[in-house]
C-alpha cells in the first residue's frame, strides 16, 4: 500500500514539497484553507491597485494537475494527533498519515495588544489586500465630498507600522498612488496632499539590509513624501488612528506590518517552540521526537550557519523541495541527501517606480538597477506562465502611463468601525 503523506499549507513550502513528491509511490494529500496558491511578495501591489488578485494567485488544483498521486482538499486544520498519526479538521474529520509536512505559515502578531487587530489592516491574504485597497481608495472618494478641514486631513492620512520590506513597500505604493495615479482624478481634493507616515520602532528601516541601503531606502521614501519615523513605538491604535511616540496621528487607515508569529503547530505537537512560536526542527527539518513529521517555512525554527533562518519565501521553497525529495528517497530506499542547507541568493525591497534596494551575491544595488533586478527576479519566481504574462503587461502599462488598472471598488468601502477583522494568532 502506498504511503500516506499529508501536507498542510499551500504556500511556497507546501507546493514545493508536493511537486517534489510527484513521482513518489505515495498517496499525497494537500490541505489548505483556500483553493489557491498566493505569490505573497507581490500582494502589496494588489493592495495598491497595481495588480488584480488573479495576477498573483493560481488554483492549487491547476498547479498540481500533473501530480497523479495528489489530491487537494480545501479545509481548515484544527490540530494534529501525533500519537495516532492523524490530522484533525475543523469539521471533525480525521485524516490518517504515515508522514506529515506542516507548512502552515505565520499570522500577524500585535505583541500582546490583540485588541489592535480590530482597528488595523494586515497583509497576508487576498482578502486583506482588497480590504486595504478599499480603505485607501474609499478614503479619497470620501475626501472628495468632505468640507470639514480636520476630517479631510484624517481622510488623507495613512499610517504604516513596521519598517521591514512589507511596510516599506506599502508606504511607497500608497504614496505613489496618491502623487501620480490619482493626482488629476479629483475636482475638489488634491490627492498629492495625502500624508503617508511610516513608523518603525528600531533605529532604521530595513534593518536586515546593509545600513547604506537602509539609508538609501529612507531617502527614496522621503522623496515620495513619506514621513519616516524611526525609534517610534506605537502606544495605541483605534478606529480613528494611532498614538506613536506620544503624538496622536489621526488616519483613515492604519496598516500593520510590524511582526509575525508562527501558527500554533508547536501546541498541536506539544513540542518546544522558539520565541515567535515556530517549531524547533532537526537538520532534516523533522520535529524532535517525531521523525515522520516535518515543519518547514515560517512555522519552523531552523538553525542555519548564521543563526535561525528568516521567514522568507526562498527558505520555505527550498525546505519544501528538500523535504519532498527526502521523503521520496526514503520511500524508494535511497540514501538521505544529508542535512538541509539554505542557499541565500540575497534580499530585495522595492520602494516605488524605479526605486529599490538589493543585496545579491555580495553586491549592493540601489535605484533603477536594483529595481530592474527586483522586477526580473519576481517575474521569474511567479509560479505559472499566465501570471508572468499578466504581471508583465500590467507593469508595462503602468510604466508608460503612470496608471494603475485595478482601482475598482465593489461593495462598501470600509470606514473606521466597519473594517473587516483580521485573524489574530491563537495560542
Amino acid at each position: 500500500m502506498p504511503e500516506r503523506i499529508v501536507i498542510v499549507g499551500a504556500g511556497f513550502g507546501g507546493i514545493a514539497a508536493a511537486q517534489a513528491l510527484r513521482h513518489a509511490d505515495a498517496q499525497v494529500t494537500l490541505i489548505d484553507r483556500t483553493n489557491h496558491h498566493l505569490f505573497q511578495p507581490l500582494l502589496y501591489q494588489v493592495a495598491g491597485a497595481a495588480l488584480s488578485p488573479a495576477d498573483i494567485a493560481t488554483a492549487n488544483r491547476a498547479l498540481l494537475r500533473r501530480n497523479r498521486n495528489t489530491r487537494v482538499l480545501m479545509a481548515e486544520v484544527a490540530g494534529v494527533d501525533a500519537a495516532a498519526k492523524q490530522v484533525r479538521l475543523n469539521d471533525g474529520r480525521r485524516l490518517p498519515f504515515d508522514r506529515l509536512i506542516l507548512a502552515t505559515g505565520a499570522a500577524y502578531s500585535f505583541f500582546g495588544h490583540d485588541d489592535w487587530a480590530e482597528h488595523a489592516f494586515v497583509l497576508k491574504s487576498i482578502d486583506d489586500a482588497l480590504a486595504i485597497r478599499a480603505a485607501v481608495l474609499g478614503a479619497f472618494e470620501r475626501a472628495e465630498q468632505c468640507d470639514d478641514p480636520a476630517e479631510l486631513r484624517r481622510l488623507l492620512t495613512f499610517a504604516v507600522v513596521g519598517g521591514g520590506p512589507t511596510g516599506v513597500e506599502l508606504a511607497g505604493t500608497i504614496a505613489e498612488l496618491a502623487r501620480t495615479t490619482l493626482a488629476r482624478d479629483f475636482a475638489h481634493v488634491d490627492p498629492r496632499g495625502a500624508r503617508v507616515v511610516l513608523c518603525e520602532m528600531g533605529d532604521r528601516i530595513l534593518a536586515g539590509f546593509d545600513p547604506a541601503l537602509s539609508a538609501s531606502a529612507r531617502r527614496a521614501l522621503e522623496s515620495l513624501g513619506v514621513e519616516v519615523r524611526t525609534g517610534a513605538a506605537v502606544e495605541t491604535i483605534d478606529d480613528g488612528g494611532l498614538t506613536v511616540g506620544g503624538e496622536r496621528i489621526d488616519a483613515a487607515a492604519v496598516l500593520w506590518a510590524a511582526g509575525t508569529a508562527a501558527r500554533p503547530v508547536a501546541r498541536w505537537l506539544g513540542t518546544d517552540a522558539a520565541r515567535n512560536g515556530a517549531v524547533k526542527v532537526r537538520p532534516d527539518c523533522s520535529v524532535p521526537g517525531h521523525p515522520d513529521i516535518f515543519a518547514i517555512g515560517d512555522v519552523a525554527s531552523f538553525e542555519g550557519d548564521k543563526g535561525p533562518l528568516p521567514g522568507l519565501a526562498p527558505v520555505a521553497k527550498q525546505q519544501g523541495k528538500y523535504v519532498g525529495r527526502l521523503i521520496a528517497g526514503r520511500i524508494a530506499g535511497t540514501p538521505d541527501p544529508g542535512p538541509f542547507r539554505y542557499r541565500d541568493y540575497g534580499s530585495m525591497a522595492v520602494i516605488g517606480r524605479s526605486r529599490a534596494v538589493a543585496e545579491i551575491g555580495g553586491m549592493k544595488l540601489k535605484g533603477f538597477v536594483a529595481w530592474l533586478a527586483w522586477s526580473l527576479v519576481h517575474l521569474m519566481l511567479l509560479v505559472d506562465f499566465r501570471s508572468r504574462v499578466a504581471v508583465y503587461v500590467n507593469w508595462s502599462w503602468s510604466w508608460f502611463t503612470y496608471g494603475r488598472g485595478a482601482r475598482l471598488l465593489t461593495g462598501y468601502a470600509p470606514d473606521p468601525g466597519e473594517r473587516p477583522k483580521p485573524p489574530v494568532l491563537e495560542g
